[in-house]
């Protein structure tokens, strides 16, 4: 059964994926990317790594998604405008996939341990959380505070560009009605001092 669920959600998260990349509009994108993290959280789920399953939903599919689609409607991303097909861009891009996908499944072959099958893993002695949480904050410290700075610098830049041209003074339009219309002399008036005379 949980083979069956690995391919079911192995499956759904490429097809998600590959919305990613299909869709023209920058917030179906988005969305194809919250589903493709949840399918890949299921993964994680069949794998027994619970933990990172539910990071995986909190985190990437919450919060930093949350982040993207603001980031989209900040910077006013408007569809993509319809473009011809490139037969000869088409054919390269297959060529490229198709080849990559052969020069991975001849690593796989090529390595003697991978065609030997793992054994099952026992019952660890503490938990995911304790375990990674160890690892985190000992060996991974510094780079786990640089992935921090570095979002947090992408978010004030972000911040910059959305209010980019916003703050300059806007200048005042002329009135049109002054120079199209002719200056009207104080005689046309019927109360003026000549006719009265």
């Amino acid at each position: 059964m949980l083979l069956f669920l690995f391919y079911i959600f192995s499956v759904l998260m490429l097809v998600f994926g590959l919305g990613v990349i299909i869709a023209r509009n920058p917030v179906t994108s988005a969305m194809n990317l919250v589903m493709s993290f949840i399918f890949l959280a299921g993964l994680f789920f069949t794998l027994d790594a619970f933990f990172l399953g539910i990071i995986q939903v909190l985190i990437y599919a919450g919060a930093v998604m949350v982040l993207f689609l603001f980031i989209i409607m900040l910077l006013n991303i408007k569809k993509e405008e319809q473009r011809r097909f490139n037969k000869a861009m088409f054919a390269g891009a297959i060529g490229i996939a198709v080849a990559f996908c052969l020069l991975l499944i001849r690593a796989i072959y090529a390595l003697p341990k991978a065609q030997v099958p793992m054994p099952v893993l026992g019952m660890a002695k503490t938990d995911d959380v304790t375990s990674l949480g160890r690892l985190l904050f000992s060996h991974y410290n510094f780079p786990f505070q640089m992935v921090g700075v570095l979002l947090l610098v992408a978010t004030i830049g972000v911040v910059l560009l959305s209010t980019h041209g916003k703050n300059k003074p806007r200048i005042a339009p002329k009135n049109r009605m002054n120079e199209e219309m002719p200056s009207l002399k104080k005689s046309q008036f019927p109360g003026s001092k000549k006719e009265r005379k």
